[in-house]
């Protein structure tokens, strides 16, 4: 473990001493749980957002073709043939 100093507002200190006595833990385990809590919100929220963006993404740029990863030159005549 790593110590650090946090410094905290008289009414974050008592609700912390609080929410310790409660759940039978030190303001350090409370501090920490917490900490793990926003650091995983934020993982799940940025996984959300990247996988929104893709799903944009394979929607804005589907083509359509199921094969034109083996056709694409052909497909890409066609368009430029018009």
């Amino acid at each position: 473990m790593v110590r650090t100093q946090i410094s905290f507002e008289e009414e974050q200190m008592r609700r912390l001493r609080q929410a310790a006595r409660r759940r039978g833990m030190s303001i350090a385990a409370v501090v920490r749980a917490a900490v793990d809590r926003e650091l995983d919100r934020d993982a799940t929220a940025r996984q959300d957002r990247m996988r929104r963006a893709l799903e944009a993404m394979d929607r804005a740029f589907r083509s359509g073709h199921s094969d034109i990863s083996r056709r694409h030159d052909d497909h890409l005549a066609e368009i430029y043939a018009e």
